[in-house]
């Protein structure tokens, strides 16, 4: 279908959407008035932002741009529905373009697509089970916000306290999200979600259970959407201000928060799941597969500009790129495996009765387990090619690179090939740092799960009795070779 470019939210109005919002984003001691400008989160908007730019090209409709399956209309991706393989490599596109043009995270376009798509699911199962009507207010949700442009946040992780402990045995109720008062127009929670991407920098926030409960913590089990400003929650900002100048400042930031809900008042319309604990565990499930499937997308989105990292600091030492072809041939292998894989946990994946469909858990998993392995390996050939400078934290300041006096001296000794000058090196030197060692080092190895988690789920899928049973078919074994007695047990 055509797009009309001029319908589709510009940064200017998105930095509207943002300034009319209650202050309740906390950082380094204070309240910040306004997050488009403010140096502590200029950075993360800057980010998000960059989404609505894209939005303009009409290069990037085929990425950006979908027909809602509610309404018909044209509306952003990330605010549809997932119906088929396809739609599931669309949301891996979408990570993939975010990371070439900004080089980290846009999670204002990932985490909450995933969520609603998991909910439209878990909403029509309990709606089946216990004659409720979480469904249809999750579609008039998505229906009100298709056509704003939002963006939003995703909320599943839990604050959990002891680790040891369930939910309902910590001291305190409100390491997990909660819902502490039911009314007849609502309900009221309390608690944290911890470690949010880019929820500052969104319209909305959705909230999923973060794990599977029992029947004596349901209590846990809420699902609601709400407006980034709603009374009684603060966003506490989770990154250290860097404050940099000139090429020290990477201009993309990637920032999380700490959610805390106080007395938090959800209306009855935005409750999607209140206490339906034995649907938790459903739609964890559901949203890993997703999510995890579509991570090897935003890995190698960011893999692919670490190469462009080296190539540009190979060439400003003084040295081809083909010095280290077989790096990036390593680089891209890497790239390719974590992509091809996701999209393969997209493809055997199947399709849900209420029209959703999911990837495959088992190959999702196994792809979480492989970024999780292979990012750092990414990380360390970025850093190699790169050399010293890139590497070491030994590389002076912008500002004292730039000193009316000393300025001049320092730069002489930056540059390397007298075809490139010292302050492109110097940027394509802070890149690789910032990929390697600062704020682009991104969240691969428990960002979205832990691996060992992931590793439970592919061991529970992995059918060892019948690949034993296929191996003795074409062995000719006809004997039952069972695993032996533990050692000290008789039979």
């Amino acid at each position: 279908m055509g797009f009309k470019t001029g319908d589709f939210k510009t940064r200017e109005e998105y930095y509207a959407d943002l300034r009319a919002m209650r202050p309740n984003v906390f950082k380094n001691g204070r309240f910040i008035s306004d997050l488009v400008t403010d140096p502590d989160t200029k950075g993360l908007i800057e980010n998000e932002a960059t989404t609505y730019d894209l939005l303009q090209d009409p290069r990037n409709d085929d990425v950006l741009k979908a027909k809602s399956t509610l309404s018909g209309d044209a509306v952003v991706r990330w605010h549809t529905l997932m119906t088929c393989p396809e739609d599931l490599m669309y949301n891996g596109r979408v990570k993939k373009l975010h990371f070439h043009k900004v080089g980290t995270c846009a999670a204002g376009t990932c985490t909450g697509w995933n969520c609603f798509n998991v909910l439209w699911s878990v909403t029509s199962e309990i709606d089946g089970q216990y004659g409720t009507d979480y469904h249809k207010r999750l579609e008039n949700w998505l229906r009100d916000v298709e056509h704003k442009d939002y963006k939003i946040a995703g909320a599943l992780t839990d604050a959990k306290g002891d680790r040891s402990k369930k939910a309902s045995q910590q001291t305190s109720p409100d390491y997990s999200v909660h819902v502490s008062e039911i009314r007849g127009d609502g309900i009221v929670v309390n608690g944290a979600k911890v470690m949010i991407a880019h929820a500052a920098a969104c319209h909305e926030i959705i909230c999923i259970p973060g794990t599977a409960y029992r029947e004596d913590e349901k209590e846990y089990v809420v699902a609601f959407a709400v407006p980034r400003d709603i009374e009684g929650l603060t966003l506490v900002q989770t990154d250290v201000a860097e404050r940099k100048q000139g090429w020290d400042e990477i201009r993309y930031g990637d920032q999380s928060s700490y959610l805390l809900f106080e007395n938090c008042f959800i209306p009855r319309e935005r409750v999607f799941m209140c206490g339906e604990w034995s649907h938790s565990g459903t739609g964890i499930g559901r949203f890993t597969a997703n999510y995890r499937a579509a991570i090897g997308s935003c890995m190698s989105g960011q893999g692919d500009v670490m190469i462009g990292a080296g190539v540009l600091m190979a060439r400003a030492n003084g040295l081809s790129a083909n010095v280290f072809k077989e790096k990036f041939v390593d680089m891209a292998l890497i790239n390719d495996l974590v992509y091809g894989l996701g999209l393969g946990a997209m493809l055997a994946g199947e399709k849900h009765p209420s029209g959703v469909f999911y990837a495959d858990p088992t190959l999702a998993h196994a792809n979480k387990c492989y970024v999780a392995k292979f990012y750092a390996e990414l990380r360390r050939l970025c850093q190699d090619i790169g050399g010293g400078i890139a590497e070491t934290g030994c590389f002076p300041d912008y500002r004292d690179c730039t000193h009316p006096e000393m300025g001049p001296k320092i730069m002489k000794y930056v540059q390397a090939n007298p075809a490139v000058s010292a302050e492109t090196r110097a940027r394509a030197a802070r890149l690789t740092e910032w990929f390697a060692r600062g704020g682009g080092t991104l969240a691969f190895v428990h960002g979205g799960g832990s691996p060992d988690g992931a590793r439970m789920v592919v061991r529970a899928n992995t059918p060892l009795e019948y690949y034993a049973q296929c191996a003795a078919d074409i062995a000719g074994i006809t004997e039952k070779v069972e695993d032996p007695a533990p050692a000290g047990k008789g039979k």
